[in-house]
């Protein structure tokens, strides 16, 4: 006979269930936490903050989430992992992680305590449930600012060339307009292109939210997921040039005090529309391949 809680509960996909832990695998949750708490507050005040890092609350829930939900599934497939693994993994990442800790280095410090909690998740459930839980791993990484170097180094040769098709393209609609070097001349205004193209610093937001996108959507078609998720790069810079365009006439019709005020954080939120819009269409208009690959998938 059916209790009332039983009748009560919906039907369909059960809520997933936290599982039991020994008290070993409780003080190890416990460690982690508080070797995570000083860098996530550091991460919190000096990354977080920024257009470059905004997504990180956003990514840490959605993660989290993913966790929650996927790790009942997959927690009978749990086997220690090896200990000579850890014990050779684990002291190196602490030791990176105090080195850069000491040191002052957040990005390097964010990543090797992501790396030493790995390394203990992997001493918890082994090798196999991590290879399950592959994508939330890998989407929790977004929580943690890259190298500023390296953002440098990968984003500069975009910024160039989104800037000189911008200027190209409005010069052939009749604006006076030319380019300079780091300098974009339109009118009797000057912008720079670091400042026009700052969007592109967001890339990694962009593409953390399509990714949690395609895969809440489309995980179970992979090869779907996959050809989708080689659009994320070019979509997002194809939002960033239109928020090139949207800040150079900004500043032609209403001023530089104008592109450098309001008008610029609107031209970000522009430029996010515009990113998860195509990615929408995109999904949309692909449906025939996605039922082609799918395999009775959705």
């Amino acid at each position: 006979m059916s209790t009332a809680a039983e009748l009560d509960r919906p039907r369909g996909r059960p809520a997933p269930r936290l599982p039991s832990l020994p008290a070993s695998a409780w003080l190890l949750l416990i460690g982690c936490i508080a070797l995570a708490a000083p860098t996530m507050v550091t991460v919190a005040r000096f990354s977080w903050s920024t257009e470059q890092g905004g997504h990180g609350p956003l990514v840490l829930a959605t993660g989290l989430w993913l966790l929650w939900r996927e790790v009942p599934g997959v927690w009978p497939l749990r086997r220690p992992g090896s200990a000579l693994v850890v014990a050779l993994l684990l002291p190196l990442c602490l030791l990176l992680y105090l080195a850069a800790h000491i040191t002052g280095i957040i990005e390097i410090e964010g990543f090797a305590l992501y790396g030493a909690l790995l390394v203990a998740a992997y001493a918890l459930l082994g090798g196999t449930v991590l290879r399950e839980l592959w994508f939330p791993i890998v989407y929790l990484g977004f929580v943690f600012p890259p190298p500023d170097q390296l953002v440098a180094v990968i984003t500069q040769p975009l910024k160039i060339a989104i800037s000189e098709q911008a200027v190209n393209l409005l010069y052939a609609l009749g604006y006076p307009i030319g380019s300079s070097g780091v300098s974009i001349q339109i009118a009797q205004y000057d912008l720079l292109v670091a400042a026009a193209c700052a969007g592109l610093n967001s890339i990694i937001s962009l593409t953390a939210i399509c990714l949690f996108y395609i895969y809440v959507r489309h995980h179970a078609n992979w090869r779907y997921a996959g050809l989708l998720m080689l659009t994320i790069v070019p979509i997002a810079i194809f939002a960033n040039f239109i928020r090139v365009i949207l800040l150079i006439l900004i500043t032609y019709y209403f001023g530089d005090a104008a592109a450098q005020g309001f008008a610029h954080d609107f031209a970000g939120l522009v430029m996010f529309l515009v990113s998860v819009l195509t990615i929408f269409a995109i999904d949309a208009l692909a449906s025939p391949l996605r039922r082609a690959l799918g395999n009775g998938h959705d």
